[in-house]
């Protein structure tokens, strides 16, 4: 490294230092973990060793980190690598637009906000438009943001309540031949969107709105026949709704409704005789303006490191068996 570029970064403060630097430089290590530099701090000073862009591409990640930690975010090794992900694709992109953008701050008192373009992105889209199509792989938070954004304009009462749907076929499974009523039938398929609510709301205050009407948990079928109106509709799963489901669904929506529908077309479960009303949807609709359309990929992955490894391995796989297909 005697003959590559060398640069070094002062911090003002030496708090802040403490805080982009990491717990034994853990945040310093991540850093050159991801981009091939060589780091070295000391006190309130960092020296970074590489090749000129890689150089300055690490200068701008640990002054943008800086930037954060002025407004009082804390970053830990995670968020570094959000931070390489995100600055490294967009020259004009600011941490600071990003992380700072609070949705909500859960039952736990932590904060919620996105963590990379593509959230934000989400965010926005679910502040400004009536109707937002979330579609990724699992892991991506489409419908964690969804649930945090329900809830947060259900305390700001722009809404009078929330609505989450999902359909409830799943895996080949007919609710027929499942045992007890139809309340203990339905409940399994609906346990993910109560996983979230129960993150962002404290137990007994759920059971309260779900008590008194205020928040609805129900399997898509039970939309049928209904007006909504001054309500946040999330509709989880769509993938698996049939085209007519989808159409019934989007024509229950009334005035002052926000709605969050959301999905990953990799993973329907219909049987192959049937499209999925979230594919339909996404033709048919695309050239609305006044709706919104994000989409994720497996880089826009947020849960354990390992989730983004895994499907990459099954989208390669994917990949190997549909050029044999072709070649055949």
């Amino acid at each position: 490294m005697e003959n590559k570029f060398v640069k070094k970064i002062k911090i003002t403060e030496q708090s802040q230092a403490n805080q982009v630097f990491g717990e034994h430089n853990k945040n310093l290590i991540k850093i050159s973990d991801l981009i091939p530099v060589s780091i070295q701090s000391r006190g309130n000073e960092v020296m970074i060793k590489g090749e000129p862009e890689n150089v300055e591409f690490t200068s701008r990640v640990i002054k943008e980190l800086c930037s954060v930690i002025k407004h009082g975010y804390p970053v830990f090794p995670r968020d570094v690598e959000y931070a390489v992900q995100i600055l490294s694709k967009d020259d004009n992109v600011r941490l600071k637009d990003i992380f700072l953008d609070t949705v909500f701050i859960s039952s736990k008192k932590s904060h919620l906000s996105p963590k990379n373009k593509s959230q934000k992105d989400y965010i926005d889209a679910m502040r400004e438009k009536d109707i937002v199509f979330g579609v990724g792989p699992a892991g991506t938070g489409k419908t964690y943001l969804a649930m945090a954004m329900a809830v947060s304009f259900l305390q700001k009462k722009l809404v009078s309540r929330i609505i989450l749907a999902r359909p409830a076929v799943e895996a080949g499974e007919a609710l027929g031949f499942l045992p007890g009523d139809l309340a203990e039938k339905v409940n399994p398929y609906l346990r993910p969107l109560y996983d979230a609510l129960h993150d962002m709301l404290s137990f007994e205050k759920a059971q309260k709105f779900m008590a008194q009407g205020v928040i609805e948990v129900a399997p898509l079928a039970f939309m049928r026949g209904r007006t909504l109106n001054e309500a946040f509709i999330i509709l989880d799963e769509a993938q698996n709704t049939t085209s007519e489901q989808m159409k019934m669904f989007l024509t229950r929506i009334g005035f002052g409704c926000h709605t969050v529908v959301t999905g990953d077309i990799t993973q329907v479960d219909l049987p192959n005789s049937k499209k999925s009303g979230l594919i339909d949807a996404l033709e048919i609709l695309q050239d609305v303006d006044e709706m919104g359309f994000i989409f994720f990929t497996q880089n826009d992955v947020v849960r354990h490191p390992l989730v983004k490894k895994i499907i990459d391995a099954y989208e390669k796989r994917e990949k190997l068996i549909a050029e044999n297909k072709n070649e055949k």
